[in-house]
């Protein structure tokens, strides 16, 4: 890849398997099973979220999520490659490609329990992106798998007005659409909204992707969307490097070219390894004959990305465009939002 194609992604679930892998006895594995491929793909920058898996919910959420942030901490501790990212003085290294980016993020916050006040230990943790919700529902606000979706509950306005206070991203991913209006109407501009990955619902009609209104909304926010690899969200029948192409190019075209960024949530390995653990109502949302963890072809992990690069290039978009979709934009966004 070329010095302007590397990547800033804001989502891949990797601190699951280094965490489950770091349980069993591995010394290492963000450096056995991540690094080779991030360093493939280019990535400079990767957003790492806290995602409590739906067997640890609600009874076991705490603990599954501060497991996750010290698997965090300790491959932060013992790459010597690897910085967190807390603060926009932390960019620097990262755009100069001395250092690998690692952020931490929650997604979903099942974590908190009933007490939106302890979202404040995990801002000391470094967390600098909160995701409301995953598909279901929790204290705070309702999913996008919901039957019957709700939107922020009166703890969930809580949350969100201690969010704005700290400066902390607000990631919409996965959230209803009474829960995204509900966010948008409570935060107006003072807010700094993402949604980290997602894919468009005009090219793939699914409750899980986003509308062109909100694409709209969140660019009128000077927000920002990031296209995810999942191939339920691509599409069930053509989960092909093409297909999410589409995804991208529909995104830009409604919301800009500015408000556009990667968000691969790359599933395959993660399966595959045995760290994601499936609940049967989460298999049930799966489209007919998708196999869980189903790659996109040509976009199964973030070693791929340099397919993504040149696709964007065949597709006539010029070196600006690729660069700011690539991970322009969303460290333009960081160093907005983040703390001096």
């Amino acid at each position: 890849m070329g010095s302007d194609s590397w990547i800033a992604d804001a989502h891949v679930d990797l601190l699951l398997e280094v965490a489950s892998r770091r349980a069993g006895g591995e010394a290492n594995p963000f450096g056995e099973h991540w690094l080779p491929q991030l360093r493939a793909g280019g990535v400079r920058l990767q957003v790492c979220p806290v995602y409590v898996q739906g067997d640890l919910v609600p009874d076991g959420a705490l603990r599954g999520a501060l497991a996750l942030a010290a698997a965090f901490h300790v491959t932060v501790r013992d790459t010597p490659e690897v910085l967190q990212v807390v603060s926009q003085a932390d960019l620097d290294p990262v755009e100069s490609g001395e250092r690998l980016g690692l952020m931490l993020a929650l997604e979903g916050t099942e974590a908190l329990g009933s007490s939106p006040e302890l979202i404040d230990a995990f801002w000391a943790l470094g967390v600098r992106m909160v995701g409301l919700t995953w598909a279901r529902r929790n204290a705070f606000a309702d999913g996008s798998g919901e039957p019957s979706p709700g939107g922020l509950s009166k703890l969930g306005e809580e949350l969100v007005d201690r969010l704005v206070e700290l400066g902390c991203a607000i990631d919409l991913a996965h959230a209803s659409e009474r829960t995204f209006d509900d966010v948008l109407e409570r935060v107006g501009g003072d807010g700094a909204l993402i949604v980290s990955h997602t894919c468009c619902r005009a090219v793939r009609d699914t409750p899980r992707n986003t509308s062109d209104e909100q694409l709209r909304a969140i660019a009128a926010c000077d927000g920002l969307v990031g296209i995810m690899a999942l191939a339920s969200a691509v599409d069930p029948d053509r989960h092909d490097l093409d297909r999410y192409l589409d995804h991208v190019e529909h995104a830009v075209s409604v919301a800009g070219p500015e408000r556009v960024c990667l968000g691969g949530d790359f599933m395959a390995q993660l399966v595959r390894s045995g760290t994601v653990r499936i609940t049967p109502r989460e298999l049930s949302t799966l489209p007919p004959k998708l196999e869980p963890g189903t790659p996109v072809t040509g976009l199964a992990g973030p070693e791929d990305y340099p397919a993504v690069a040149e696709g964007l290039r065949r597709r006539g978009h010029d070196e600006n465009v690729v660069a700011a979709i690539l991970h322009g934009n969303l460290v333009h966004f960081l160093r907005r939002t983040l703390p001096f």
